[in-house]
């Protein structure tokens, strides 16, 4: 579609691309790169113009690409997989961002959708409009080049972020098209994933390209600091050769500030690391640790809390990674468990209560068997224990995530009866945020969690009364964390993606 919107005549309209068909999926991507860097550009340009207060008359618009199939019968296709194809005859359609970012995703999916319906691959310009801060990666910072009455008018020539643009009716599930409109192709719109993407830099203060497919979140910093550790130590040089070539398995560690480490086991040599370290860490913080295929491990800080959890979550989901685990402490509620055992969620109890009008709380999250088998054998691997011996260190049961940290406060008798017709074992505040938008989004997810305090049996969290427990356990917790992500990677993808995420008419894109 050739835009008719332009300003004062010396920029001219964005390059015309008319709609092509492609049977070969990386012809089409390259397609979408060539639309997507030429309309970025010229916004860029125009920018440019404007921050030098050129003047505009009109406005300035330049648009998404688009990738869009069209089917005309049902298809037999495997039905084991979870993605790959559409749930019947008609059109489907996305707009399409970042292909240097997405581009082995976009390969990947079109890929299937040929194989699986053997239809042409139709690639052009949309009608949705790129707003002027996505033009920029990582952003124009315009606090900080215009004034005040140039911010203002920023509005009358270019297209800025529409909320209207970025909601999740796909996801959750309620989207549904027009008279005529095409249905989607994927779970998320560019609009909505150029949203996250610049929300991830601000909240962990490192670039959405460092992060990873597997990903760890942890509720407190002892985990970060032994995953600094590990990761600043698999990039030094080893002389044995098995460990040497179990740590040139990762190319690099990014810490924030995109600060990076990288792995001199490696024959070829990258320049020295790049980046600077922030002043202050973000609200935040992410740590990656990196393979050249990108199914490497990120590790992020969440915090406390169950709105930190669906926040960081909310963004990373845009990313597609193949798998996210809670990693942290919680508080155990049965008398036999004791401080450093661990607690693998094989159920929720969700009383976090920030996703309530995106999933009501009817439906189940159901445990899902790759990610449990995977967490399981880390625990042995890494503890040496089986059999008995693994089940008295590991308990497997009903993890209730709350929103309020006192909980303990108020009259207990109504939470510990909850408690207890739940057959919950463990209490926290992330962990049921955490697995139910791995279910909303088609995210794998799992939880394990090490019992720090038992509140209903006097053994509290209080400085000084689990230091020693500190001191053993999380070390060995973050090996267990890792081991499991790697064992995930081991498993492939074939075997992760559970066709439990799949709603009845599923999109297409992974």
């Amino acid at each position: 579609m050739k835009n008719d919107l332009t300003h004062d005549g010396r920029a001219g309209l964005p390059a015309d691309f008319p709609t092509e068909a492609f049977t070969d999926p990386a012809d089409a991507v390259a397609r979408l790169s060539a639309i997507y860097e030429s309309n970025t550009s010229f916004l860029r340009d125009a920018f440019a113009r404007y921050r030098r207060n050129e003047a505009f008359d009109r406005h300035v618009r330049a648009c998404y690409p688009f990738v869009r199939i069209r089917t005309e019968v049902n298809t037999n296709v495997d039905s084991r997989r979870s993605y790959g194809f559409v749930a019947g005859p008609g059109v489907f359609e996305t707009t399409v961002t970042r292909p240097d970012l997405f581009g082995n995703y976009y390969r990947e999916q079109l890929r299937l959708l040929a194989k699986n319906h053997h239809v042409l691959i139709e690639v052009g310009v949309s009608d949705k409009p790129i707003p002027i801060h996505f033009a920029f990666a990582e952003g124009i910072h315009l606090e900080g080049d215009l004034g005040r009455e140039r911010l203002t008018m920023m509005r009358d020539v270019f297209d800025t972020p529409d909320l209207a643009q970025l909601d999740d009716r796909i996801v959750n599930g309620t989207y549904e098209p027009g008279s005529g409109e095409p249905h989607p192709l994927a779970l998320f719109t560019a609009p909505r994933v150029d949203f996250s993407l610049h929300r991830l830099k601000h909240y962990t203060a490192t670039s959405p390209t460092h992060f990873q497919n597997y990903v760890l979140y942890t509720n407190y910093q002892f985990y970060i600091d032994e995953f600094v550790k590990l990761g600043r130590e698999l990039m030094s040089h080893a002389d044995d050769d098995e460990l040497r070539a179990y740590r040139s398995e990762y190319t690099s560690f990014v810490e924030p500030g995109d600060v990076i480490t990288y792995n001199t086991n490696l024959d070829e040599q990258p320049e020295e690391g790049t980046g600077t370290v922030p002043a202050r860490l973000p609200q935040m913080p992410a740590y990656h640790l990196k393979r050249a295929d990108g199914s490497g491990i990120t590790m992020v800080n969440i915090g406390v809390g169950p709105s930190n959890a669906k926040t960081i979550t909310d963004h990373i989901a845009v990313l597609r990674p193949h798998a996210w685990v809670m990693l942290g402490h919680c508080a155990g509620l049965r008398n036999t468990q004791r401080l450093g055992d661990y607690v693998l969620a094989h159920g929720y109890v969700r009383e976090d209560h920030v996703l309530d009008a995106d999933l009501p709380l009817w439906v189940p999250i159901p445990a899902l068997a790759e990610v449990q088998v995977a967490l399981e054998r880390a625990v042995a691997q890494v503890t040496l224990l089986e059999g008995a011996e693994l089940k008295r260190v590991m308990r497997t049961g009903t993890v209730a995530s709350v929103d309020n940290r006192n909980w303990e406060l108020r009259d207990h008798r109504e939470p510990v009866q909850r408690l207890s017709q739940s057959r919950a074992i463990a209490l926290d505040m992330e962990s049921a945020t955490i697995a139910a938008n791995g279910f909303r989004f088609r995210v794998p997810y799992g939880t394990l969690l090490c019992v720090s305090d038992k509140p209903l049996h006097g053994e509290l969290k209080l400085p000084g009364m689990a230091d020693q427990f500190y001191r053993a356990q999380v070390d060995q917790h973050l090996q267990i964390g890792v081991k499991a992500m790697e064992l995930l990677r081991m498993n492939g993808l074939d075997r992760l993606h559970s066709r439990k995420l799949r709603s009845f008419a599923e999109v297409a894109f992974q």
